[in-house]
């Protein structure tokens, strides 16, 4: 059986058929339906299955094109890959968030000198208000402006031992608190912590004083940038 034209709904017989747009039309039935002009498999556009000439093919701001299986199956697609690009990215960078450059070295001295700093700034505040304000600081550097070396390796040599000519009357000398933990390395040396009030002080060159432990009343020397 014959199918019926689209525009005119009469039997189209096979010598003049013309199979389009899901339909079967006379070739002279196959025309614009704005102006009517005939039309062919090359010049037609179809839009709702209707045929139409390039000149009068609707102009609409939105079209269904996008919401063909095609393009839903094309959309799902990109959105996995996508997907998997994000999980390949953390992946490769999963552990990679903290630097390690605060790890270095060079930024650990600087951040124990500022926290030695910190707490000497401390005492210092601390001796001010428990002494009335009265604190006798050494004409050496202070200790914030260079770290102490151990004991082993001072810049100055240890002299010989060294005994005072006379012992001074008590408390007569001049008083320095410890900045630093010391333990005495020979006999003739005194021990210390951090905090502690040393009296009696005598310098015996630019590295070195003598003096006595207010808290232990021993006395001998120790080095003269561990106290202030």
């Amino acid at each position: 059986m014959n199918p019926s034209c689209g525009r005119c709904n009469l039997v189209v017989y096979p010598t003049e058929k013309v199979n389009c747009l899901d339909k079967y039309w006379h070739k002279g039935c196959f025309s614009c339906e704005v102006c009517k002009m005939t039309l062919n498999m090359k010049n037609y556009k179809g839009f709702e299955k209707r045929p139409y000439c390039n000149a009068h093919y609707p102009k609409t701001n939105f079209t269904c094109v996008a919401d063909t299986p095609e393009n839903l199956r094309l959309k799902q697609q990109s959105k996995m890959q996508s997907q998997v690009c994000y999980r390949e990215d953390f992946e490769k960078n999963k552990g990679k968030g903290f630097s390690v450059v605060t790890d270095t070295p060079e930024l650990q001295r600087i951040k124990k000198t500022q926290n030695q700093i910190s707490n000497i700034k401390y005492h210092e505040d601390f001796e001010k208000r428990k002494m009335g304000g009265e604190v006798h600081k050494s004409s050496n550097p202070g200790p914030g402006d260079f770290k102490p070396p151990p004991a082993s390796q001072e810049c100055h040599s240890k002299p010989e031992s060294v005994q005072p000519a006379a012992a001074a009357p008590p408390s007569s000398g001049k008083r320095y608190r410890a900045v630093y933990d010391y333990a005495a390395a020979d006999e003739d040396e005194v021990s210390f912590v951090d905090g502690d009030v040393i009296i009696d002080v005598q310098t015996i060159d630019e590295g070195w004083m003598y003096g006595r432990v207010e808290r232990t009343g021993q006395q001998g020397m120790l080095p003269a940038n561990y106290v202030e």
